[in-house]
């Protein structure tokens, strides 16, 4: 890979100039704010419109992960990685499984986080306060994945003179400081701008690839050669799509700061539309990136497991060295990176800071007032940031490896919010107890598969056993358990009702 900066001055400067509007709309979304309050802080005064939700929504599902995450994973497996299409049209399906029934709860009980809907429905502080901390380590994942992705983004495009730590570091200041002065309304608003440049970014770098390499067409020529990209996918590996499909579908569909926009649609028909709409943006956006990933395989062969997480970036720099001309359309496509991420870790941070604030801390100052509830999570948020920097730093995992591990704590969660929802006779012991049970198989694959060969009677544990993932294994467990649990509950009610 040549190391060139993909920017010169005028790219540098018109970045600069887009980061720095950003803090502007962190001054005009606190001025904007109504009241000092949590609903204010981080719902935006539950009155957020279509587009907006659209935007925001979109903004947060599609992020750095899509621009190096999805391209890196086909780059290292084939068109067989087509099938990720499939499964951000399922987080959509998952949502509207339980999205427009929450949304009536929220306005009638006043929920700020996940954890409201929770501790209200279930009257088990216990269980939320398991749940929540699930939701704080998926998010802090969610936000180290996307900083790991904004420095290999900054690096490459400045040619190395800005290191990746020091564009960690500075994008991490901007995105805690907007965030921190206009909470959910800054973050929306900004969130508004960065899915627009993602979406056109997507665009823009799927047509300049069509032109200058052929796209798909051009691809299949080349990997014609290499097996490995048209092998059929076997039985195991089927089974694998099927676990992957539940993974991604049910754990982002339950992304707590997914959750909380919900709460904050001015409507239900607001909702039903944005999501709708949302049905159509995998085409347009993982497909894109998915070409990309094809194009990059075809072009630029032989590279390792982290080269190959750069090569959206190996791609840009190969076309701004073929087309100067060009540049001005690679520097906006930057920008819809730098964005991408930055609107997936701003609302990851804002989400982590009011789940700490009110489901955690709340409770043990259940007389403080709303202005010390807002500050106390504009502190956390800092905190978390910080951490979460220095953490991105060192870390040496690859970016998809970070993703499912995620989504695999966020899907035990799943049954107390989905199931929650529509079941009224559900009550807090089973739902705790399959939570546990299907928290501990999950890590507990996870952890053991780290440790190596011979962890287990000398054998190497996966942490895919059969193709299946461990936490659809542990979400498996943990519904079973639930509905074993929730049966002898009924049947010792119905017992000492008849005697």
């Amino acid at each position: 890979m040549n190391d060139e900066a993909l920017l010169g001055t005028g790219g540098v400067v018109f970045i600069g100039v887009y980061l720095l509007s950003l803090l502007i709309v962190g001054i005009l979304g606190r001025m904007a704010r109504e009241e000092n309050s949590l609903a204010d802080f981080y719902l935006s005064g539950r009155n957020m419109g279509m587009f907006v939700l659209l935007m925001t929504l979109y903004a947060t599902q599609y992020s750095g992960n899509t621009l190096i995450g999805f391209t890196g994973e086909t780059y290292r497996g084939g068109y067989k990685f087509l099938v990720s299409v499939t499964f951000m049209i399922g987080v959509i399906a998952a949502y509207l499984c339980y999205a427009p029934k929450l949304f009536k709860l929220s306005r009638s009980r006043d929920y700020i986080t996940p954890g409201d809907f929770l501790q209200d429905r279930y009257g088990c502080r216990a269980l939320t306060n398991l749940a929540t901390l699930l939701f704080v380590i998926a998010l802090a994942n969610y936000i180290l994945t996307n900083l790991e992705a904004i420095g290999a983004i900054v690096e490459s495009a400045t040619g190395g003179k800005v290191s990746a730590a020091a564009g960690i570091i500075a994008l991490s200041l901007i995105m805690v400081v907007y965030e921190t002065l206009g909470g959910m309304r800054s973050v929306a608003w900004t969130d508004m701008i960065q899915g627009l440049l993602l979406l056109f970014g997507c665009v823009l770098i799927f047509v300049v690839i069509e032109m200058h390499y052929g796209g798909l067409t051009g691809a299949a020529d080349q990997l014609m050669q290499d097996p490995k990209f048209w092998k059929p996918p076997g039985a195991e590996e089927k089974v694998n799509w099927m676990s992957r499909l539940l993974l991604i579908a049910l754990g982002i569909s339950i992304y707590p700061h997914a959750v909380q926009r919900i709460f904050a649609a001015k409507s239900e028909n607001t909702l039903k539309r944005s999501l709708q709409i949302m049905v159509f943006m995998p085409i347009c956006t993982t497909f894109f990136m998915i070409v990309v990933g094809l194009v990059g395989a075809a072009k630029f062969p032989g590279l390792d497991k982290s080269q190959s997480e750069k090569i959206t970036l190996i791609i840009l720099n190969d076309l701004a060295q073929s087309f100067p001309a060009i540049q001005f359309l690679l520097i906006l496509f930057l920008a819809a990176a730098i964005a991408a991420i930055m609107s997936t870790v701003d609302s990851a941070l804002l989400s982590i800071s009011s789940m700490v604030a009110q489901d955690l801390y709340r409770p043990l100052k259940p007389n403080a007032p709303q202005e010390r509830l807002t500050f106390a999570g504009k502190i956390i948020s800092w905190a978390v940031m910080a951490g979460m920097a220095g953490l991105s730093l060192v870390i040496g995992e690859t970016i998809w490896t970070l993703i499912k591990i995620k989504l695999e704590l966020l899907c035990q969660v799943v049954p107390a919010i989905f199931l929650g929802v529509h079941f009224k006779s559900l009550k807090a012991r089973p739902v705790m107890a399959g939570l546990i049970v299907g928290t501990t198989v999950t890590v507990g694959y996870l952890v053991l598969e780290k440790l190596g060969p011979d962890t287990v009677f000398g054998m190497q544990v996966s942490s895919t056993p059969l193709g299946i993932h461990a936490g659809v294994w542990g979400l498996a467990l943990n519904l079973i358990v639930v509905a074993a649990m929730s049966a002898l509950s009924k049947s010792e009610t119905d017992n000492q009702a008849a005697g």
